[in-house]
C-alpha cells in the first residue's frame, strides 16, 4: 500500500511541476510570488474543506453538502451581524450551525444506516434552501474592515494569504492525526474493512459521526473566512465548489472506497488545482471551461487511483460467482 501511494505522489510532482511550466510558458509573470498569493487566496476555502472530507472518504464515505454549509454559515454570519450582533457572536453562532449539520448528517449516515451520497446530496439542498429563505434576496455587507482585511492583504512580510497559512497549519495537525495517532489508524481500518474495524474494537459509528461534525465545523470556519474575503455574503455562496473539494481529495490518492490516502497527496492535489485554475483564468479561459476541466480531473481521479482496486473487487465476485 505504501508503495503504491509512493509512485502516485511521486506522479503527482511530476503533474505539479509540469503545470508550472504549462503556466509559466502562458505568462511571464506566473511564477512572481504575486501570483502565488492569489492563488493561495482563491484555494485557501476550498483547501480547507478538502482536509476533513479526506478523512470522511477514507472512511468509504463522503460529504457533498460542504459547500452548501460554507453558504449557511456564511448566511447565519451575515445575518445575525445585519440584525446588531457582534461580530465575534456571528462568527460563533455560525460554528454552532456547522457543528449541527455535521452532526444531522453523522446522525443519519452512522446512526440510521442511510448512504452517506444520498443523505449529503439531500442536506446540500436543504442547506442551500434555508440560507436562501434567511437572506434571499438581499446581499449583506459592511464587515469589519480589520477582519476583511485578511481577504486582500498577506501575512505580514510574505506573499501568502492568510487562508492558504491557515491550511498548511491544518494540513500538518491532520496529517499528524491520520499518520501518527491511534485515531488514524481506526480511520483507515474501517475504510479497508468496516465489519472487522468494528469485531476488532473500533468504535465506527462514533468515529464516523465525529467525522461528520468536524467536517461541518471547518465548513463554517471556510464560510466565515469566504465572507471575509469578499466583504460581502449571499445565499448562494459557493455554489458548486463541493465538486472542487471532492476533485482535489480524489486527485491527491484517496480512494473513493476507503482505507488508503495521504495528506501530503492532497497537499500536492491542491497546489496543482490552485495552479492549473490560475493559469487558465491568465489565459482568459471562460469559467464554464475551467469546469469541463475540473470535471476531467475528477474522473482521471476515480479511475487511474482506484483502477486496481476495482478489478480486485470484480474478480472477487467473479470467485464468488462461480
Amino acid at each position: 500500500m505504501w508503495r503504491e501511494l509512493v509512485r502516485w505522489e511521486s506522479a503527482l510532482v511530476f503533474v505539479l511541476i509540469a503545470v508550472l511550466i504549462f503556466g509559466s510558458e502562458q505568462s511571464a509573470n506566473f511564477l512572481n510570488s504575486t501570483n502565488f498569493f492569489y492563488i493561495g487566496l482563491n484555494m485557501g476555502e476550498i483547501a480547507i474543506m478538502a482536509l476533513p472530507m479526506t478523512l470522511i472518504v477514507m472512511t468509504g464515505e463522503i460529504d457533498l453538502s460542504v459547500a452548501s454549509m460554507l453558504g449557511l454559515s456564511g448566511t447565519v454570519m451575515g445575518s445575525l451581524f445585519s440584525d446588531g450582533w457582534s461580530i465575534w457572536a456571528a462568527m460563533a453562532a455560525a460554528l454552532v450551525v456547522g457543528a449541527a449539520g455535521g452532526a444531522l448528517n453523522g446522525l443519519l449516515i452512522s446512526k440510521v444506516g442511510l448512504p452517506s451520497i444520498a443523505v449529503t446530496i439531500g442536506t446540500l439542498t436543504l442547506f442551500r434552501g434555508i440560507s436562501e429563505i434567511i437572506l434571499a434576496p438581499r446581499t449583506i455587507t459592511g464587515f469589519p474592515t480589520s477582519l476583511t482585511k485578511i481577504g486582500v492583504m498577506p501575512v505580514g512580510g510574505t506573499e501568502i494569504a492568510w487562508s492558504g497559512l491557515i491550511f498548511l497549519i491544518l494540513a500538518v495537525i491532520f496529517g499528524v492525526v491520520l499518520h501518527a495517532t491511534p485515531l488514524g489508524r481506526s480511520i483507515v481500518a474501517i475504510g479497508l474493512q468496516p465489519e472487522a474495524a468494528h469485531f476488532s474494537g473500533v468504535r465506527v459509528n462514533r468515529i464516523k459521526f465525529g467525522l461528520y461534525v468536524v467536517s461541518g465545523i471547518f465548513c463554517a470556519f471556510a464560510g466565515i473566512l469566504f465572507t471575509l474575503k469578499n466583504s460581502s455574503v449571499s445565499y448562494d455562496a459557493g455554489t458548486g465548489l463541493e465538486l472542487t473539494v471532492v476533485a482535489i481529495v480524489l486527485l491527491g490518492g484517496v480512494s473513493i472506497f476507503g482505507g488508503r490516502g495521504t495528506v501530503i497527496g492532497v497537499v500536492l492535489a491542491v497546489i496543482i488545482v490552485g495552479c492549473l485554475q490560475q493559469a487558465l483564468t491568465q489565459m482568459g479561459v471562460q469559467p464554464e471551461v475551467q469546469n469541463i476541466v475540473t470535471g476531467v480531473l475528477l474522473l482521471i481521479s476515480v479511475v487511474v487511483p482506484n483502477s486496481g482496486e476495482a478489478v480486485r473487487r470484480i474478480r472477487a465476485r467473479a470467485q464468488r460467482a462461480r
